[in-house]
């Protein structure tokens, strides 16, 4: 690319971070990385009703924790602020006034009863809805006149009546749109507020943004936006379209398919250097067959030539499967901070734990290291050391107490347990031997009954971690509760 690129990300603060919104900021990131470019973070705060502080720095926050960091904008500053499109109003304004003193505007009286009139004419003749420009022909002198006399009005652009408005789209290739299906569209409401359409174009231009990059759902704005811009005067920027985020039942995401927040992955213990993985495979593809790819090796990959047109698929098992892989990276302290807080939401570990007891539960996050997907996991997966309501998990499980050889063993065990002077896995390990030899049976006729009859499943950590964490009181009170000691 010979021009240096600007990228931008304009979120609305009207709720929590959306998981597409996510996606969309990190592909405008990693385009402005891949290229050398800036990426512009401002925000989109004219609905007045909706925008909130609170979700303003709820996005903000979790932009930063993904690792999406921007060059320029809110919080940050450079030459093209404000970048608040609420502080930015009279900047709007001088424009508005100047598409109106070329006549590329003009003021609209038409009342809401007349439109809505109007609109269903239209429908019920099978025609587009559009704005007729009843008030397009207002001579000087009468539009002094209604605005003199305070009567309520928005402002109209004048679109093209024929021909084709055509996007070139870097995903989506040309799409053309029929002008005369557009209109002439508000572009301030009646309030002095302008619409999102103008404030868009407005921004980007004055902001130099090269490329736009942004959800399919945004297409159909865009052939408006591009009549703002001729209208102005200024170069429009390229856009890319990126396809839609679809649960695994292939319909649009939303709260049926579960979390759909940013915030709500952070909360479950997700990574971010995974969720940041994850979304970016989200529609783009890299050469090659990794999936696990570093921060840096997806922003030195990353084209916008490698994103599909097809909707992308939120697949949580490939999440859980990516962040797996993240999990397992992470050293004994990190994965004790990540696992701890949901331990304390669930009740396993007081706030305010002893020292001796932290040590203990850091020991036990590492051993259940293989079998927590995500954090929020640790709390299923370390029931076992909480409670004493549990049971073989299945029939094959109960199964394995029914073992001719199983009471023999639970009691060889628990009298060689009860010998040792000190429980600890490497003093535990050699027991099994011992009862094995001493039974003449096989290694899992030895370690299959003790699990379950202490755990009541089948697999898990190592069977002698899994003692050492219990401690011999508990060990020995969970095999006596078997009924299978002789």
């Amino acid at each position: 690319m010979s021009e240096r690129v600007r990228v931008r990300f304009a979120p609305s603060p009207t709720g929590p971070f959306h998981i597409g919104g996510a996606r969309s900021a990190l592909f405008n990131y990693l385009l402005a990385r891949h290229e050398g470019g800036t990426f512009v973070v401002r925000v989109e705060d004219t609905d007045l009703k909706r925008s909130t502080a609170e979700s303003e720095i709820n996005i903000k926050a979790a932009l930063r924790w993904l690792g999406i960091n921007w060059d320029e904008g809110i919080d940050v500053g450079g030459d093209y602020g404000p970048y608040r499109q609420m502080e930015r109003l009279d900047l709007y304004k001088k424009y508005t006034e100047k598409l109106i003193a070329e006549d590329k505007a003009y003021y609209c009286f038409c009342t809401p009863e007349e439109l809505e009139a109007e609109k269903e004419k239209q429908l019920a003749d099978g025609e587009t809805p559009v704005y007729s420009g009843k008030c397009s022909c207002l001579s000087h002198d009468r539009v002094e006149e209604y605005l003199k006399e305070g009567r309520p009005h928005v402002v109209r652009i004048r679109a093209p009546k024929e021909g084709l408005v055509e996007v070139d789209d870097i995903v989506r290739g040309k799409v053309p749109f029929e002008a005369a299906n557009i209109g002439d569209f508000v572009i301030v409401k009646s309030d002095g507020v302008p619409v999102y359409n103008y404030c868009v174009v407005l921004d980007d231009a004055l902001m130099k943004i090269t490329h736009v990059i942004r959800a399919e759902e945004h297409l159909s704005n865009t052939p408006r936006q591009l009549v703002i811009y001729r209208a102005l005067g200024f170069e429009p920027p390229r856009f890319a379209h990126v396809s839609l985020i679809l649960g695994a039942d292939r319909k649009k995401m939303s709260k049926r398919h579960g979390a759909t927040s940013v915030q709500q992955y952070r909360d479950m213990g997700y990574l971010p250097e995974a969720l940041f993985n994850f979304l970016a495979l989200l529609g783009w593809t890299p050469e090659g067959d990794e999936e696990i790819l570093s921060h840096d090796e997806i922003c030195s990959r990353f084209t916008l030539e490698r994103v599909a047109k097809n909707p992308a698929v939120f697949d949580i098992e490939k999440l859980n499967w990516i962040n797996f892989q993240y999990m397992k990276q992470l050293d004994a302290d990190r994965l004790f901070e990540v696992c701890l807080p949901h331990l304390q939401q669930a009740g396993r570990i007081a706030k305010d734990a002893d020292a001796a007891t932290l040590t203990w539960a850091k020991e036990m996050v590492w051993a259940l290291r293989e079998h927590i997907q995500y954090g929020a996991q640790v709390v299923e997966a370390a029931k076992i050391f909480f409670t004493d309501d549990y049971a073989p998990e299945n029939e094959e499980t109960a199964a394995v107490l029914r073992e001719e050889t199983a009471p023999a063993v639970l009691s060889a065990f628990v009298q060689e347990l009860e010998a040792l002077p000190e429980v600890t896995a490497d003093t535990v390990q050699p027991l099994f031997k011992k009862v094995q030899k001493g039974l003449g049976v096989k290694g899992k006729f030895v370690y299959m009954p003790i699990r379950v009859a202490l755990t009541g499943v089948m697999h898990g950590p190592d069977l002698n971690v899994i003692i050492a964490l219990m401690g011999r009181k508990k060990v020995m009170a969970r095999l006596q509760k078997s009924g299978l000691l002789q």
